[in-house]
């Protein structure tokens, strides 16, 4: 069914998102002496994978327009090492895989699509996860298609997916019981989780067209609030928006982020900040090379993620749009009124 939905060829159903790209990596042949590019801003199942497989990671930041890994930084940190780039479609925003896939055809590189967020955004009508050698999803419970865990792999080769599916059993020969050619993993997705999904994914077109009305509507609505961007809808891109995410512009609202944030929650609003860049925490620094990463910390400190679940009605996103445009209409007011005093 999954295979159904997103167009692809071979599929491998496993127990959560983060064994997806295990599968994917060590399905593709990636392991050590390889290195695979990943983005700054991205959850830390993206580079802890990398690392799993035995490979290195390599951070690069990503573009402030996409939030997604920056085709230049990726073509500035390749080395005679370089196997594979880990593309994220960032909270529902396809990646630009045009330019990524240039540069893998340049060099002989293989590419995994990291939509665990991304199910039902597509490139000019390819599915995301899909355009890529390799790609996986994630059915975790906050993800649009939900297991409770679960995730799946899919390939565009065959032979790599025939590979994964073994693993994902031990390692054991499928022809013969109890013998294992090589040392595996138990990444199974059980029949349980399996039959939640399937009911699930009888409802992903109604999902996912109420996930273009929430954006759509939350658009509209926070048109007049100042300094607050929402991410660049790009021609021939669909988003998937698993989550509505904005950026604040301090200087425009008179509210730093966190602020903002304590305030919404004060008015029962639920919000998250974007990941924070992964170079800046212990485990990833020695990846991080001497790269800067301007566009990652920018957007890790002035984002965050508005209430994006199927379940919201329509007055509950007005309510969203119509307080936080109260608070940052409020703030300059009594800044005028500050100025004005002096």
């Amino acid at each position: 069914m999954l295979g159904e939905l997103v167009g692809a060829p071979h599929v491998v159903s496993c127990s959560n998102g983060t064994a997806a790209l295990h599968l994917a990596l060590l399905g593709l042949g990636i392991g050590p002496g390889d290195e695979v590019i990943v983005p700054d801003l991205t959850f830390a199942a993206t580079i802890n994978t990398v690392i799993h497989a035995g490979a290195t990671p390599v951070i690069v930041d990503v573009d402030r327009r996409t939030w997604n890994m920056d085709p230049a930084a990726v073509e500035a940190a390749l080395s005679p090492r370089t196997r594979a780039i880990m593309p994220v479609h960032l909270y529902g925003q396809p990646a630009d895989m045009d330019a990524l896939g240039a540069i893998a055809r340049r060099h002989g590189l293989r590419i995994v699509e990291d939509a665990a967020e991304a199910i039902g955004a597509n490139l000019r009508g390819a599915a995301c996860g899909t355009i890529g050698d390799a790609g996986t999803f994630s059915f975790f419970s906050n993800k649009v298609i939900t297991t409770g865990e679960g995730g799946a792999v899919v390939f565009r080769d065959a032979e790599a997916a025939q590979r994964a599916r073994r693993l994902r059993d031990h390692g054991m020969n499928p022809a013969k019981r109890y013998w294992h050619d090589e040392v595996g993993y138990n990444y199974r997705l059980t029949n349980l989780q399996a039959a939640i999904g399937c009911a699930q994914l009888e409802q992903a077109p109604k999902f996912l067209a109420r996930k273009q009305e929430i954006a759509a509507r939350y658009r509209v609505g926070l048109a007049r609030a100042t300094g607050i961007e929402m991410a660049a809808e790009i021609p021939g891109q669909r988003n998937s928006y698993w989550m509505v995410s904005v950026i604040v512009d301090a200087a425009a609202t008179g509210l730093e982020r966190d602020e903002i944030m304590r305030r919404l929650g004060e008015a029962g609003i639920d919000t998250r900040p974007l990941f924070y860049p992964l170079h800046e925490m212990a485990p990833y620094r020695p990846y991080s090379g001497n790269r800067d990463f301007p566009a990652t910390v920018e957007l890790s400190r002035q984002g965050f993620s508005l209430p994006s679940g199927v379940g919201l009605t329509d007055a509950e996103i007005d309510y969203v749009c119509a307080t936080l445009t109260r608070l940052i209409e409020t703030r300059g007011v009594a800044r005028a009124a500050s100025a004005a005093a002096r």
